[in-house]
């Protein structure tokens, strides 16, 4: 439904936009821009990747194709780019995992911060911490208190290492003095089927992957780690109202090029993924997915990374955590 409602609303804003014309200069010719996603078809950045294809070619007069090289969490696609020529006709469309895959990966041999170059962040979405329907505790007080009580009946499910959700786990662990038993899953679906069934416990996910499960009862969302409450779930606290203020985790999306790109190219880019994440129809489409638009330029964008790394290297560093 996710991927379906985004190019449907790509689509729809398309139609609204000025005749494609050829840009001037020598940035894009008939070449194809190939955007290449790193992970399957069907997920976020998989969607993201085909928006910014399409966007590409109405705008730029570009051909542009969306290409998923998947494999080895996201490196085999990256590395496609890292060895690419650097002349903007190969780009990245990946998440937060660009940006700590090295400090996950023991293969991942490159510096996302000096080896990529920054072109856009496009969308971000918040953590949400839910628990088992099996279990009766409905309040993130509860938890603590209960986990605290008996430990050994409490596991947390991590869709994958070295995602969001394992830092913001690490995260949780440390702000409530809990020593949660970490189960490493290969993606939110196995890990989220576990928890329905109580095999784990609880999970912190991105919300356009937890807040739909949530409706049917199977778990329950303590809170999102926001510093707000979304619209779409208005009756979920955000973490820092349920007891844990400041703890603010979000998995997010954006797009990068092979290192020595021309800034003109990247700063383009740049401006066409901010005009798209700010139409009418785009925003309502991402809100109704639980996901946030962004809007920042390349220097904010690289300021946000830098810290979103300092951040996952401490957090690493804290459970002495050594890259697989």
């Amino acid at each position: 439904m996710f991927r379906r409602d985004l190019i449907r609303a790509a689509g729809a804003v398309g139609l609204l936009a000025a005749p494609a014309v050829h840009a001037q200069g020598v940035w894009p010719t008939g070449k194809p821009i190939r955007v290449i996603c790193p992970w399957p078809p069907g997920a976020a950045n998989d969607t993201l990747a085909r928006l910014l294809a399409a966007r590409l070619q109405e705008k730029l007069g570009a051909t542009a194709v969306a290409e998923n090289r998947t494999g080895g969490a996201g490196l085999v696609g990256t590395n496609a780019v890292l060895q690419a020529p650097a002349d903007g006709y190969t780009l990245l469309a990946s998440a937060f995992n660009t940006a700590v895959m090295p400090l996950v990966l023991r293969g991942a041999n490159f510096d996302p911060q000096i080896d990529l170059e920054v072109m856009a962040r496009t969308a971000r979405a918040p953590l949400v911490m839910v628990v088992s329907g099996t279990r009766p505790e409905k309040t993130l007080a509860e938890v603590i208190a209960s986990v605290k009580a008996r430990p050994r009946e409490w596991n947390i499910a991590i869709s994958s290492l070295g995602s969001a959700g394992h830092l913001a786990t690490i995260e949780f662990n440390r702000r409530t003095g809990l020593d949660l038993n970490m189960v490493n899953y290969r993606g939110t679906q196995p890990a989220l089927t576990d928890l329905m069934s109580g095999n784990t416990q609880l999970l912190i996910d991105p919300s356009f992957n937890l807040l739909p499960a949530a409706g049917d009862g199977k778990i329950r969302a303590l809170g999102i780690a926001a510093a707000e409450r979304s619209n779409l779930a208005p009756d979920v606290p955000t973490m820092g109202e349920a007891g844990l203020p400041g703890y603010e985790f979000q998995s997010w999306y954006g797009v990068w090029a092979p290192k020595g790109t021309p800034a003109e190219i990247c700063n383009r880019v740049n401006t066409l993924m901010q005009e798209t994440m700010r139409e009418p129809a785009m925003v309502q489409r991402l809100t109704t997915q639980v996901l946030e638009p962004v809007t920042e330029s390349i220097d904010e964008t690289k300021r946000f990374i830098s810290s979103e790394i300092t951040r996952a290297r401490e957090l690493l560093r804290s459970v002495n955590y050594q890259p697989e």
